[in-house]
């Protein structure tokens, strides 16, 4: 059979709806490793015999365990012959912790393989379907393309740009506000729309805040567990000036990791070593470089949850592709009262660009509204 994209109208109609029920399946089964399978992507498979009938189905859990292939032909065992694979990411064709994908398919006499799209690492990049079809499996791909890619954006984004994805997340009250002229701020938004940050945590893979965040708040930042690990806790401080304790520094259940630049003082600095928090030296306190060194560290996706000058900063160096913003029903008022961001640079309002507003959901009485950036923001210093 032809690709899809070789295919008539009729004929693509056809193909689409026999394999996009499965790859729905598929899709949904990927979303299960969320926050758990990083540095590789989200991955689903659902496995059918010559018939057409499941007989296996399985998800990416994990990164070092096996691929969702892999867990759906175990399932599946002798059915699999002469059978259909349905996957959400083309097979992989590269030997990393696991074996390559394709072996496992071919070993397993799988006849077709459904792909909803190509996998964007450079080791992989269109060989793992180029390999499948060199050895006569029937390769049919771009079924539930879009979702796919939606699913997989921050994996994406790492491999194109190499950072993480980052969203940056605040709760404000309907006049705008992140807290009292007096600094107090919880809680502005309710339990429902707390709950879901801690969801949010879970599907990231590290949460990040500023110096000024942990001496004002003194914060967990966990999931409460609801993801095991706990993501990474990442404060960024120029001059290490933190607070001798606090919950960050408990590590027995979530690692904490301090970025700072090259004139954190030595004192500040034996202080962490002596607590055994990790520290990271940056060549400059920027959370541009930090992102870059959360790349490398496996980082596909990362939480901002900081104060209004390191918003502004991570903004400014293109740190941040995602919004999630919670208007709470109160008002707070004070014209010295705390906003999500600080200054911006602008000064006119026709410099301000447009976010795409994606949706709005309800939290309880809280509203969250998600916000997608357009396109890169020019760089900025962190003043912090």
């Amino acid at each position: 059979m032809a690709q899809p994209a070789q295919l008539d109208r009729g004929q693509r109609h056809s193909v689409n709806s026999t394999w996009r029920p499965w790859m729905q399946r598929a899709l949904q089964l990927a979303a299960l490793g969320a926050g758990r399978t990083s540095p590789n992507p989200l991955v689903g498979c659902v496995v059918l015999d010559a018939k057409g009938q499941l007989v296996g189905e399985g998800f990416h859990a994990r990164a070092g365990t096996p691929h969702a292939e892999v867990h759906a032909l175990r399932h599946a065992g002798e059915r699999a012959r002469g059978g259909t694979a349905v996957v959400t990411l083309e097979p992989c064709c590269h030997h990393g912790r696991t074996p390559p994908c394709c072996d496992a398919l071919l070993a397993a006499g799988i006849a077709r393989v459904v792909v909803a799209m190509a996998d964007p690492d450079p080791r992989v990049a269109g060989q793992g379907m180029a390999r499948l079809r060199a050895a006569g499996v029937e390769v049919i791909s771009g079924i539930g393309e879009a979702e796919a890619q939606t699913l997989n954006q921050a994996f994406v984004h790492r491999l194109a740009s190499g950072r993480p994805l980052g969203i940056l997340k605040w709760a404000m009250s309907a006049d705008g506000r992140t807290a009292l002229p007096n600094g107090s701020s919880q809680w502005i938004s309710g339990q429902p729309a707390r709950a879901w940050v801690h969801r949010l945590r879970a599907a990231c893979d590290a949460v990040i805040v500023g110096g000024g965040t942990v001496r004002a708040d003194d914060p967990l930042l966990t999931s409460r567990g609801i993801r095991t690990p706990e993501p990474l806790r990442v404060v960024l401080s120029r001059q290490l000036d933190l607070p001798p304790q606090g919950r960050l520094w408990q590590c027995d259940d979530a690692a904490t990791l301090v970025a700072h630049g090259p004139a954190a003082p030595a004192e500040a600095r034996a202080r962490l070593d002596a607590l055994g928090v990790e520290r990271l030296e940056l060549p400059r306190c920027e959370p541009e470089l930090l992102l870059a060194a959360l790349a490398d560290r496996g980082c596909n996706q990362v939480l901002w949850e900081c104060g209004p000058g390191l918003a502004s900063a991570a903004l400014g160096q293109g740190c941040v592709q995602r919004i999630a913003a919670v208007l709470a029903p109160k008002l707070l008022g004070g014209a010295s009262a705390r906003t999500p961001l600080g200054d911006l640079g602008l000064a006119d309002v026709a410099q301000a660009t447009p976010w795409n507003g994606e949706r709005i959901n309800r939290l309880g009485d809280d509203l969250l509204w998600w916000l997608e950036s357009p396109r890169p923001a020019p760089p900025a210093p962190w003043p912090g």
